[in-house]
């Protein structure tokens, strides 16, 4: 991993998250963990109205924490219920805390390569509807970042379990001097509950051995 990267996790192991929010991390975890305890693969399809910030920022840090807690066979996606393109803020975001992005096609709809390690396949990111062929059919579980989308789509097709875990939209500081800031916070904050996600289902299976 990155060193500037595992610099910002070392920062991020240090912010607590809520019992409240545990609790609704919880069902996450118990997705996860099932799959592990088996040996199956773990499909995480992080859902957003637009696939444009809080559902990539899911993908990417749940990613990460799977690989930094040495969790095998974790695979992340995100989708939204409508197209449109990664926000540039959170590419220049998540560059500033130690990936190494690299932009792959440059049209309205970029596709990204996002690295945490020398050695690791790298997160490609797009926008794209959740249900895009890029992303698994079946056996993965829904995981709505968003209230529109959870409310906008009861149903997800292929989905083997639906968990709601709803973010802020760090848009609503689009264009004023807070921006730099709200991101960064954002980007934390689903950082250090994806974390939480990942430690929790590692001492789970360390207890169950």
């Amino acid at each position: 991993m990155f060193r500037n990267l595992k610099e910002t996790i070392d920062l991020i192991a240090s912010i607590p998250v809520s019992p409240e929010r545990k609790e609704i991390l919880q069902p996450l975890a118990e997705f996860i963990q099932k799959k592990a305890e088996v040996g199956e693969r773990i499909n995480l399809n992080f859902i957003c109205t637009h696939n444009s910030r809080r559902s990539h920022l899911s993908q990417i840090w749940a990613q990460v924490m799977a690989e930094y807690f040495n969790i095998r066979n974790v695979y992340c996606y995100s989708g939204g219920t409508e197209a449109t393109a990664m926000f540039p803020k959170v590419a220049e975001t998540l560059q500033k805390q130690g990936f190494h992005i690299q932009k792959l096609s440059d049209n309205g709809n970029p596709v990204y390569a996002v690295k945490y390690s020398e050695n690791a396949h790298p997160v490609i990111c797009f926008s794209k509807k959740f249900d895009d062929a890029f992303n698994p059919g079946s056996g993965f579980a829904a995981v709505m970042t968003c209230s529109n989308a959870d409310e906008g789509c009861p149903f997800i097709a292929g989905a083997e379990k639906r968990v709601a875990v709803k973010f802020e939209d760090p848009k609503s500081s689009d264009g004023t001097q807070e921006m730099d800031r709200v991101y960064l916070e954002r980007s934390l904050e689903i950082a250090a509950e994806m974390y939480e996600v990942m430690r929790s289902v590692t001492e789970t299976l360390k207890n169950s051995r």
